[in-house]
């Protein structure tokens, strides 16, 4: 913030610096007469430098912003009138030579009275329009930034809603699923609860962050994936495709784990073979994850599952991946496919 206020400042100086070097810089070689450059440049220049500023710091905020526009008008035309009058009295008393010089090489040739005046008022005016100018830009600027910051806060609100919505969902599904084998098989009830612990350490403590390594997702799934398995029966079969070699994608955390879920949900029977195929490939920046299971939808008050599945991935992914995704459910020979391409940054 300091710094930006320095470069402003020092811009500033430039900008005048510059102004006031002008009549040197256009008569560069030439004799200079240095009455004449303060009377009808420095003087004027400093009292454009004065309005400009005024109506920058004060009167802009004050009266334009605040929609007292006629007041606004009144007090700037009474500044130009003031400094016009200031400009001829200073003209008369120090400068006087030069006016009397100047009036003898314009007798005869000089424009009238009424378009002096207009002359005069108009590059007066010229200060102001610009410091109306830059408020107003820098006014936008600023309003445009709280914009985008408060579109960011909501964007991580309901991002954060949606990942809080999933965690516990998550849990007690997993939960379920270890309670179905505490009866059938006690020692694989306590590997699963050692399991979930650390995908829960992992969904406490790394997926806070706004993305992973898809490595370390793929670990996750894989994990979530053998937990599932220990609750159907040998007439489902699971197979998986990850990547193998390591890769540089990063991808927002837990955006396929509701879409194993809902496989596991809604593709498995206890009576008949079901067989459920997860793949994902990694193509540059480019991820894709399909997962293929048997259409067998559950009643709509089986809570088996978390119920939120779809609706949440298609939520965030049109928060984190606005156009840069595809993601397509459909239904095929009582197979159920879901596809979602993802296109990293």
């Amino acid at each position: 913030m300091h710094k930006n206020i320095k470069i402003t400042i020092l811009f500033h100086i430039l900008v005048w610096l510059v102004l006031f070097s002008i009549p040197y810089i256009l008569s560069y070689g030439q004799s200079q007469e240095i009455n004449r450059i303060i009377a009808h440049f420095w003087i004027p220049l400093g009292f454009y430098a004065i309005i400009f500023y005024v109506n920058y710091f004060v009167l802009i905020d004050r009266f334009l912003f605040t929609k007292k526009m006629l007041l606004f008008l009144g007090i700037n035309l009474g500044i130009i009138a003031l400094f016009l009058i200031l400009k001829e009295q200073i003209e008369d008393t120090f400068f006087q030579e030069v006016i009397r010089k100047k009036t003898n090489d314009d007798k005869g040739n000089g424009p009238p009275f009424e378009l002096f005046i207009y002359v005069q008022m108009l590059s007066y005016i010229a200060p102001l329009l610009f410091s109306i100018a830059m408020k107003t830009t820098k006014r936008w600027v600023k309003t445009e930034a709280e914009r985008k910051e408060a579109t960011n806060f909501k964007l991580q609100s309901e991002l954060q809603h949606l990942h809080y919505q999933l965690q516990p969902h998550f849990f007690f599904n997993s939960l379920n699923n270890i309670y179905s084998l505490v009866d059938i098989s006690p020692e694989q009830a306590k590997i699963s609860i050692h399991s979930l612990s650390k995908l829960m350490r992992y969904m406490l403590y790394e997926t806070n962050m706004e993305l992973v390594p898809v490595s370390k997702e793929i670990d996750f799934m894989k994990k979530y994936i053998d937990l599932m398995k220990l609750r159907v029966s040998d007439k489902t079969t699971v197979t998986c495709h990850f990547p193998s070699e390591e890769t540089n994608i990063k991808i927002a955390p837990l955006l396929f784990i509701s879409l194993i879920e809902n496989a596991f949900k809604h593709g498995v029977s206890a009576t008949k073979k079901s067989t459920i195929d997860i793949r994902m490939t990694c193509v540059e920046k480019t991820v894709l994850f399909s997962i293929e299971n048997d259409n067998l939808p559950k009643k709509t008050n089986d809570k088996s599952g978390s119920g939120i599945g779809l609706s949440n991935i298609e939520k965030r992914l049109e928060l984190l991946y606005p156009n840069k995704n595809s993601f397509k459910t459909f239904v095929k020979d009582h197979r159920f496919t879901a596809s979602l391409e993802i296109e990293t940054n």
